[in-house]
């Protein structure tokens, strides 16, 4: 390597650790969520007496047509603000997008654990797997997960932990291999997801404002997606291994309680088989639910018709299976992990009665106890951060700098990708931005000679890349919880160890990323089948 790349390295590391440092400094994440809690209000306070606002284009997730939108900051110290933030603290936690899936999951998970059947897995991955193949494959699996809806977040984040652990590596470069594939490569897959037609039918209604009669598709950027899946995995697979886990150093924690000093035994053989068995027929009732024209988890010739005339074109396939994928895949997900938990515990008699089996799944329920006081208060900060509009104004406001710097373009996309990075620190949820930002910038850059398809494109880049540094993305502090598992000592680790530990992949992805969209508009390949990049 060569004095000036190690000095550029040093100084890295050096960036690194001063984010680490400074982050663990501040209070525990508890403690660091209810500040911004305080601190939000008082902002709310300051804004709204100085009458801050931006007036900007919406899509109307009603009607799907635009709407002209003045937002103020709002005062949360008011009569109406004050008995918001009294009256919604239950319904805050409640909804949580975290909170529903990581506790019915995790009574799925809990019983796998406690039967011994993910330990038995782990070790057959770990016997069978090459070691220089496990971050690739976590990665990846990260990735793939995605189509899942939030599977990735509660069952593969904690998962790729163990499995590190037990090839006798760092649990928290696990993590943030999943967390990288999971979150970081959001929009990349090799299928069509759940976001796909979510974010094609908000351009779609962006693209009408100047282009009447103008389809986004939901296979609009398909291309594109499909062979970032492999750009994530390579780099997010390098990042870990020669960036991350040498960063972290040896773990000095507790080791793995997998035993890998001896092959499967019988019954450990004989309960893995059980269990296989059993969860193929699982999967088969569950396709028998999905596939077949009438099946369970497809909206029925009624929904479909119904669609129709509210969206005027045809459910794609995602739609379609809206009923499996949005609505029942957690329960499903618990299921896969429930069933064959059974029938492993049953054969390989690490369940001797219905007691053992209320055990396991409690002792999951409180191993959840940091994670649940977490999500408590960060969903208390969300409430008030999105009550006050500030994410809002900010957005709108970066939106107006970067469409008067009047750039052209290939050059405005990329600009549009860093704006939106930016941006996903402060706005969670990849369709609530795009719902203000999509009527500013596509029919700006439809003048621009750059089709809608290309805009939603740099938009779903720069939205990924930032998910895994920001507080304010819902399963983040969740992350922090499954981390805090394997503190070496007291107070070693907070918000800055995890910002710190993911800074490395947000920023390579987001500057990898964008080189690779620059390199695919010269080499004038197709971003999805039949979509052009220029009007």
């Amino acid at each position: 390597m060569s004095t000036n790349a190690t000095k550029k390295m040093s100084f890295f590391e050096k960036f690194l650790n001063f984010v680490e440092v400074t982050g663990n400094k501040l209070p525990h994440p508890v403690a660091m969520f209810f500040g911004f809690f305080v601190t939000t209000i008082i902002f709310s306070v300051i804004l709204s007496s100085l009458n801050v606002s931006v007036t900007y284009n919406e899509i109307s997730r009603a009607t799907g047509g635009v709407i002209e939108k003045t937002t103020y900051v709002q005062n949360l110290l008011t009569r109406s603000g004050i008995r918001g933030i009294f009256g919604t603290t239950v319904k805050n936690f409640t909804n949580h997008a975290a909170l529903g899936s990581i506790v019915v999951a995790m009574l799925g998970v809990g019983l796998a654990e406690g039967t011994g059947l993910l330990n038995t897995i782990i070790k057959k991955i770990v016997l069978s797997t090459p070691k220089t193949l496990v971050s690739a494959i976590v990665v990846f699996a990260g990735v793939m997960s995605n189509i899942a809806s939030d599977a990735g977040y509660v069952v593969l984040i904690p998962l790729g932990a163990v499995i590190f652990l037990s090839f006798g590596r760092h649990p928290l470069a696990g993590i943030a291999a999943a967390f990288a594939g999971v979150s970081g490569g959001f929009s990349a897959n090799l299928l069509i997801g759940t976001t796909d037609p979510l974010l094609g039918g908000i351009s779609t209604a962006a693209a009408q404002i100047v282009l009447p009669g103008y389809s986004v598709t939901p296979t609009a950027n398909f291309f594109f997606m499909f062979a970032s899946t492999f750009f994530i995995t390579a780099v997010g697979a390098w990042l870990t291994d020669k960036v991350v886990e040498p960063r972290l150093g040896s773990y000095k924690g507790p080791k793995s309680d997998i035993d890998l000093s001896n092959q499967m035994s019988d019954e450990e053989k004989k309960g893995l088989k059980a269990a296989g068995m059993i969860i193929l027929l699982f999967i088969g009732v569950v396709l028998l639910m999905v596939i077949p024209e009438n099946a369970i988890f497809r909206l029925t010739s009624e929904e479909i018709t119904s669609f129709i005339a509210k969206n005027g074109r045809e459910p794609g396939t995602m739609e379609i299976l809206k009923p499996f994928f949005s609505e029942s895949i957690v329960f499903i997900l618990m299921l896969t992990f429930f069933i064959p938990g059974l029938a492993y515990g049953v054969v390989a008699k690490t369940i001797r009665s219905h007691k053992d089996v209320i055990k396991a799944m409690t002792k999951a329920m409180s191993s959840c106890g940091q994670v649940l006081v977490i999500i408590f208060i960060s969903a208390q900060f969300v409430y008030v951060f999105t009550k006050s509009n500030i994410g809002i104004v900010i957005a709108v406001k970066l939106a107006g700098v970067l469409k008067d710097l009047g750039i052209s373009g290939i050059w405005a996309a990329v600009g549009l990708i860093f704006l939106t990075a930016f941006v996903n620190l402060f706005i969670g949820g990849a369709s609530s931005k795009w719902l203000m930002l999509s009527p500013v910038f596509i029919p700006m850059f439809v003048e621009l000679g750059l089709t809608p398809e290309y805009t939603q494109l740099a938009y779903r880049i720069g939205d990924s890349t930032t998910n895994i540094i920001s507080p304010l993305m819902s399963y983040f502090p969740i992350i922090v919880g499954f981390a805090s598992k394997y503190e070496e000592k007291e107070g070693s680790m907070g918000i800055g160890t995890i910002i710190a530990m993911m800074l490395p992949y947000s920023i390579v992805f987001l500057l990898g990323w964008t080189v690779m969209f620059i390199a695919w508009t010269y080499l004038g390949i197709p971003i999805g089948p039949g979509v052009e990049m220029f009007m």
